[in-house]
């Protein structure tokens, strides 16, 4: 059982997300806000929330300044965006500002269902599609990219294919379904990755590899 806050303005999505949550999470506790300030209210009377499904442009939030308001005031509250943008800048922003995960309001039901899941698993989502289409057309070189060659030619094989899905926005479930390993492999892999990288969390490792050109250092 999970206990959600959902904080939207518009009542007809609201209702949609509840139903999501309610059919995918049955048992939940769901609650319901429309604003900014009341959302931070219900977080500070509810410090046991599991999930805050937040929208970008509701009231009070002056885009992504009510997210790090949201995660000033309880910081422990994993919080995800929903949002009808579909913008690469503004999804890696909300995630370098603190959301857990970022679902786009034309999402499928299932997919929608797939992402919370994930989320609640303690994993972070990012909308793969989103990520994958908005790319610039022209790679960057070894040497061009954020994560110096030294520290991306330090990691093996099989954790450049695992940090490439991650940058994809894929789960560690997902990562081994696609790869054919076991899931406590893939975290085995995700560790090393973030000590090699020198980061300190798979968010950190995520938006430092986004736009790497793994294709020029898995030739090797």
């Amino acid at each position: 059982m999970h206990k959600i806050l959902i904080a939207d303005d518009h009542p007809l999505f609201r209702e949609a997300i509840c139903n999501v949550v309610a059919a995918g999470f049955p048992g939940s506790e769901l609650l319901e806000t429309s604003d900014l300030d009341s959302a931070l209210g219900i977080a500070r009377e509810h410090d046991d929330l599991d999930l805050i499904l937040l929208d970008l442009n509701m009231p009070g939030m002056h885009g992504l300044n009510g997210l790090i308001t949201l995660r000033n005031e309880s910081p422990s509250i994993p919080v995800v965006i929903v949002s009808a943008e579909e913008d690469k800048q503004v999804v890696l922003q909300a995630i370098t500002y603190g959301a857990v995960g970022f679902i786009t309001k034309s999402s499928p039901r299932a997919q929608m269902t797939e992402a919370i899941e994930q989320i609640l698993a303690g994993d972070v989502y990012l909308p793969s599609d989103i990520i994958r289409s908005s790319r610039t057309i022209t790679r960057r070189t070894p040497e061009e990219a954020p994560l110096s060659p030294e520290l991306l030619y330090a990691l093996t094989r099989k954790q450049l294919l695992v940090l490439e899905r991650m940058a994809k926005g894929e789960s560690n479930k997902q990562i081994a379904y696609h790869l054919d390993i076991a899931e406590t492999t893939v975290k085995a892999h995700v560790s090393a990755i973030l000590r090699k990288l020198n980061v300190s969390n798979r968010v950190q490792a995520i938006l430092s590899a986004v736009d790497v050109d793994f294709s020029a250092y898995l030739r090797r």
